[in-house]
């Protein structure tokens, strides 16, 4: 880690929990965050259901994954998301980011939910700009009035664009105003009057809980292999 942490004989204890996670978020390791909470929240609820198996213990767990999975509601998942994962290469669909059956868990806590919605979001961004799109085009299908008022729209800016080519419009900015504001308005209706915003919302509405529940439940992985040692 070199200069970033104190020395300490046996490295029992991290001074900065913060500073920690972001060196592990630098190297490519923050799934070892998860690992570890997933591991002693395991081993936490194996001991206590070996002393006792009351139904105390049993209404406690219950209450406890419900808080964690209602936290849910409370996690912002594009609060460190940026456009340079946009950028970024896209995840291999089967190998990264759906990854194998041993890939999902319930997360431990309000916590490790957070940190994984948070990474999960911003490591397969394009991975769900891509189902987002999947799902409006299937929206679309489902709502054919929406594909002609989209397509409506979209033939009368070309429309305009061409007779500004060739009238000249450039040259009067004042008419070429108005007739913008007159375009903007026709468009408007025409997607309202076809339910163009129906579809593009339950596309959004679609993608948002197939995105925040994948998030969730989606163990962190390594983002970098770790090199080989001769």
């Amino acid at each position: 880690m070199g200069k970033v942490f104190a020395s300490n004989t046996l490295s029992l204890n991290v001074p900065d929990p913060a500073a920690f996670e972001s060196w592990l978020r630098k190297s490519g390791y923050l799934e070892i965050l998860d690992t570890a909470t997933t591991t002693s929240a395991t081993a936490v609820t194996t001991a206590s259901t070996k002393e006792t198996a009351t139904a105390t213990t049993i209404t406690h767990s219950l209450l406890h994954y419900l808080y964690t999975f209602i936290s849910l509601l409370t996690v912002n998942p594009f609060a460190k998301l940026t456009t340079d994962d946009f950028s970024a290469n896209t995840p291999s669909w089967t190998r990264e980011f759906i990854g194998a059956l041993g890939s999902y868990s319930f997360p431990s806590s309000p916590h490790t939910l957070k940190l994984r919605v948070h990474e999960n979001v911003k490591r397969y961004a394009r991975n769900y700009a891509s189902l987002l799109i999947l799902f409006f085009a299937c929206s679309l299908y489902q709502m054919p009035l929406a594909l002609v008022g989209l397509i409506s729209s979209l033939a009368l800016w070309d429309f305009f664009k061409f007779c500004s080519d060739k009238w000249k419009w450039d040259r009067h900015p004042v008419i070429r105003q108005v007739l913008v504001r007159i375009a903007q308005c026709a468009t408007l209706v025409v997607l309202m009057l076809l339910n163009v915003q129906m579809a593009l919302f339950c596309a959004l509405a679609i993608s948002y809980v197939v995105m925040i529940l994948h998030a969730a439940f989606r163990k962190l992985s390594a983002s970098k292999q770790p090199s080989r040692i001769r």
